[in-house]
């Protein structure tokens, strides 16, 4: 999995590239807790190219959500494509995480 980073003028984007599982949530982790130690309370996981998530790699967006709420922030997804939508159903975690249609209307309506 790689993870693309953009920091905007309001929010940060964060990208996770392919399988978000075991192997790779560890580095989604290390990413949120990075930019929330550097002042961006608000971001977005774009999941618009995340192939597939697995338990851990819900954990680490449950994480990262109680973490930036806790530094009086949000976590936002935006793009999930139909397999990681698919988990976030069967797992209710939709109900949480609302997705929105791109990282750019998360923040900014639409």
């Amino acid at each position: 999995m790689d993870l693309k980073v953009n920091t905007m003028r309001n929010y940060a984007v964060i990208a996770p590239q392919g399988r978000l599982t075991a192997v790779g949530a560890p580095s989604l982790r290390k990413a949120l807790n990075h930019l929330l130690e550097q002042g961006n309370v608000r971001i977005v996981v774009d999941l618009s190219e995340t192939a597939f998530i697995d338990s851990s790699g819900l954990g680490a967006l449950i994480g990262g959500l109680k973490a930036a709420r806790l530094a009086q922030g949000d976590l936002r997804i935006a793009a999930p494509t139909p397999a990681v939508s698919s988990v976030l159903k069967l797992t209710n975690l939709d109900k949480v995480l609302r997705a929105y249609p791109s990282a750019e209307t998360a923040y900014h309506g639409g």
